[in-house]
């Protein structure tokens, strides 16, 4: 992979594998050619809680982004900072309108699905597996009918043309998780899916998702 970094210092992505946050910065760092050095965190085991990692975030969330002598948290920062850096790549399309649509789709993913996705563990500890089940349906269900509405009027190849940009990052991650984690029926969702076979041909995508990362389980 080519390197866009300023000067020898490679940049460091503290990153879970699972985790659709950071495999948004995963995918940028990759369509933008930045090497970096992986920085695994265990959620499961906490290791977002350790002083350490809290110094870096002190709320304790992945992905933390190393650039030097900046420390960046929360995805959309993390994004926005390195398409103001690195513009090789650009993320954001020049069109005003097109720009906005890219913003509105990944705010969708970024506050109307993942959050509530991610409290289904809860409710499963809670409640239990069926209505966990049922809680994951609803919510990513809400966000990928809404996703297809406001889509379907600006997708080409790719979310919003024939070029990826911003909400392709979003929207990879979480279609994938759909699929893969909680075994969502896709055919409802056909825009979507069409875009998650089109993601599943780019090398960028392909090598940004959980089972290609280093701290992923083997089997």
């Amino acid at each position: 992979m080519a390197s866009g970094n300023d000067g020898n210092k490679k940049l460091q992505l503290y990153s879970y594998f699972r985790s659709s946050c950071s495999c948004r910065v995963r995918i940028g760092l990759n369509l933008k050619g930045l090497e970096y050095e992986y920085k695994a965190v265990n959620l499961v085991k906490g290791e977002q809680h350790s002083p350490e990692f809290k110094k870096l975030n002190p709320i304790g969330y992945v992905p933390v982004l190393v650039d030097g002598d900046v420390v960046l948290s929360d995805s959309f920062a993390i994004l926005m900072y390195l398409e103001e850096k690195y513009p090789q790549h650009p993320l954001l399309p020049s069109d005003l309108h097109k720009k906005a649509i890219n913003y509105q789709a990944a705010n969708i993913v970024s506050s109307s699905i993942q959050p509530l996705q991610n409290l289904a563990k809860y409710i499963e500890e809670k409640l239990n597996s069926d209505e966990k089940l049922s809680w994951v349906e609803n919510h990513i269900g809400n966000g990928f009918t809404a996703l297809e509405k406001l889509l379907k009027d600006y997708a080409g190849k790719f979310a919003t043309g024939d070029e990826v940009y911003l909400a392709d990052l979003f929207l990879a991650p979480q279609i994938h998780a759909a699929i893969k984690r909680f075994n969502l029926d896709m055919t409802k969702y056909p825009l979507l899916l069409r875009l998650h076979e089109a993601y599943s041909e780019l090398p960028a995508f392909k090598n940004a998702m959980p089972e290609k990362q280093p701290d992923a389980p083997s089997s």
